[in-house]
């Protein structure tokens, strides 16, 4: 099987050309993924036939095997690749995932790889304080296309560590939940997110879409104009309209190529 790998700073995934959804099943995505035995990913993103108008149709597969909804740093490798494929170092394509289509506009006129994504509508739904081993935690619920939980104040390593799995299983989410921990500093975000079905990874695409909709919501950083978040891996811009529409910018790189059993 002949598969890409590509990142999205530093949030890593292994891109497979498929037919259909089996080429490569939860089983086999937990093997790629493994960093010791396997390729190594946070996960397996399928470019598939597209569906409703689409150019292609992106079905994403975490490393514990997991299908999460969508995957913004993933949605932006995809569209690299297929950009390449097809020879468009300015355009668009459309990629199709389980919480809908986006637009992605590709600037790679001189291999920048930078790709611009509609994301959709953010939903904020509201504060909630859940019991984590005894202690009250504070966060804010949203909706990406997938389910984030987002926390402000200072963290250190051991606290994402900590409220991390705690969170992403707690029973409050039935789906398990992506979860943000966040700082808000002079109109920018600095921003570590536990992934559901992955744990902490260099960046999170929804994550920091669904974050700064929070943060809107809560005047801590303006509407209309794009927010810096700085994650472990790099900085994405988000941009949050009036209809908490959000716009994310940020680069993606192919890594290298090969074959696999």
């Amino acid at each position: 099987m002949q598969f890409f790998k590509y990142e999205g700073l530093g949030n890593d995934f292994i891109v497979v050309d498929a037919p259909d959804e089996a080429r490569v099943t939860p089983d086999k995505a937990r093997v790629l993924c493994d960093r010791h035995f396997g390729i190594g990913a946070d996960g397996v993103l399928l470019v598939l036939p597209p569906r409703d108008g689409s150019d292609v149709r992106m079905r994403v597969i975490n490393a514990d095997g997991s299908i999460p909804e969508s995957c913004g740093n993933g949605i932006r490798c995809v569209a690299l690749h297929v950009a390449r494929a097809r020879g468009i170092a300015r355009g668009t394509v459309r990629v199709d995932t389980d919480a809908g289509a986006s637009a992605c506009a590709v600037e790679d006129e001189a291999g920048e790889g930078i790709i611009t994504v509609d994301m959709g509508v953010m939903r904020v739904l509201g504060e909630r304080s859940l019991d984590v081993d005894g202690k009250r935690v504070t966060l804010t619920a949203a909706d990406a296309g997938n389910p984030h939980a987002v926390l402000f104040g200072a963290f250190a390593r051991g606290d994402v560590d900590y409220l991390g799995p705690r969170l992403a299983t707690h029973p409050e989410f039935p789906r398990g939940t992506n979860v943000e921990f966040t700082r808000v500093d002079a109109g920018s975000i600095d921003l570590v997110v536990w992934e559901r079905g992955v744990g902490v990874t260099m960046a999170c695409g929804t994550g920091a879409c669904a974050t700064a909709a929070v943060a809107c919501a809560r005047g801590l950083v303006p509407r209309g104009t794009p927010i810096a978040i700085r994650l472990p891996g790099g900085r994405l811009d988000v941009t949050i309209d009036a209809s908490n529409r959000a716009t994310m910018r940020g680069p993606a790189r192919r890594v290298y190529s090969g074959t696999v059993e």
